[in-house]
């Protein structure tokens, strides 16, 4: 079960663990759900809080995700703030107008930035593992691109010149901070299907 109420991560995932043969459950599809507050001082914290809240709910094995893209410019921020940087309800568009106006004022060369995800995999009797992805690259002086989501539109990647926005689902989830996580995630799968399984003590 992904733990998170993001549609664009449970796309994504959804995306690279159905291709490995596990059958992927989102949050939503149990109807409502606690709300867990993301009040960890760092993003392992925030998705292993988030694991464990829906594996001891729903006796499945959970996959917690969190996320932040981190600014030279602005000293890391908005980092584990990112998804209310510009205010607890405030949009994706209100976030990445916010990161604009800040830099508008900092050399472009500061403007360098990587998103990185943190993933938490929790099974009901408490059997876990926490990964790490990272990716490179700055941030564009407007919005390109129509795809993805959240700061996808203006994070371009190093090693494709286009932001995340531009570029194809199967394309990103290549190349991504996520893909990078999940692929660990996938190898761990693979290597201890028991662990994960309903039914199984998770020892």
């Amino acid at each position: 079960m992904i733990a998170t109420t993001n549609a664009g991560k449970v796309r994504e995932i959804r995306a690279v663990l159905d291709a490995v043969g596990w059958t992927v459950n989102a949050q939503s599809d149990f109807g409502e759900m606690p709300e867990v507050r993301e009040d960890g001082l760092t993003y392992a914290a925030n998705a292993v809080k988030k694991a464990q809240a829906a594996a001891a709910r729903l006796g499945l094995t959970a996959l917690g995700d969190d996320s932040g893209l981190e600014v030279d410019a602005l000293d890391g921020a908005p980092g584990l703030y990112s998804a209310r940087f510009a205010g607890a309800q405030a949009t994706d568009a209100q976030n990445r107008r916010l990161l604009l106006d800040r830099l508008r004022e900092t050399p472009r060369s500061q403007w360098g930035a990587r998103f990185r995800c943190v993933m938490a995999l929790i099974s009901p009797r408490g059997a876990s593992r926490v990964v790490e992805g990272v990716v490179e690259g700055q941030i564009g002086e407007e919005e390109t691109g129509d795809g993805g989501f959240g700061y996808d539109p203006v994070f371009v990647v190093d090693c494709t010149g286009r932001t995340f926005a531009e570029l194809p689902s199967e394309e990103k989830n290549r190349i991504s901070h996520r893909a990078h996580a999940l692929a660990q995630i996938c190898d761990i799968l693979i290597a201890e299907p028991a662990v994960w399984q309903r039914g199984n003590d998770g020892a």
